[in-house]
């Protein structure tokens, strides 16, 4: 099982929403906090530059970069009212109990990333952040990525998800997407990007492990 991070494992969405609000708001460009989280979940490249065209502005590399960078130590400062989502901490200790191979797969950078997987008290298997990969979310390279890392086919991987980029890029990597609507998307949203299920947050999957045929060793 291949996670995202940010509205999947842990309820870090709104935090990243505020910090893209603060920085952009800085660089001249005010946007409504709507608009930046329908792109919450993208890399953060395809995020400035799918902002550009609502603004109408144009950015040099470096500027992007800049904002990148920037957006990073404004979600930092807010790591204190982020949490793991309910049921996430004991979801990713029952498939280790199960012997079920699992990673994270995000498209934050290790900066936001790394903090909030230490909230989860686990060790992952593997993680892949936005600095492994050539090209992130919809793109499905975080995702072969982590399937590489653990050594498993990628077409017998499980993506689980909270938007609509990261069952896109399941999908795009020929795997099953599962979504959680603990980031703030809908259900049928999900459903229409290719989600095969979709469950309240961790803990309800957790519950319904074997509805995507996750279950206990026979005796």
């Amino acid at each position: 099982m291949l996670f995202d991070l940010d509205g999947t494992l842990v309820d870090s969405v709104y935090q990243h929403v505020l910090a893209w609000h603060e920085v952009l708001g800085r660089a001249g460009m005010e946007l409504s906090v709507w608009k930046i989280h329908r792109r919450i979940g993208m890399s953060g490249g395809l995020f400035v530059n799918a902002l550009l065209r609502e603004t109408g502005l144009r950015l040099s590399a470096e500027d992007a970069r800049r904002l990148r960078s920037q957006h990073a130590d404004a979600f930092v400062r807010r790591m204190g009212d982020v949490r793991p989502l309910p049921g996430a901490r004991d979801l990713l200790g029952r498939l280790t109990q199960l012997k079920v191979p699992w990673a994270i797969a995000t498209s934050g950078s290790p900066a936001t990333a790394g903090p909030a997987i230490a909230m989860l008290g686990v060790d992952p298997p593997a993680v892949i952040t936005r600095e492994d990969v050539a090209r992130a979310k919809p793109d499905p390279d975080l995702f072969l990525a982590a399937a590489d890392r653990l050594g498993v086919d990628i077409l017998q991987s499980i993506v689980v998800g909270d938007s609509v980029w990261d069952l896109l890029a399941a999908q795009r990597a020929r795997s099953l997407g599962v979504g959680v609507l603990s980031g703030g998307y809908g259900r049928e949203e999900l459903q229409q990007a290719g989600a095969y299920r979709v469950y309240d947050d961790p803990a309800d999957l957790l519950v319904h492990l074997d509805e995507i045929g996750v279950r206990d060793a026979p005796s």
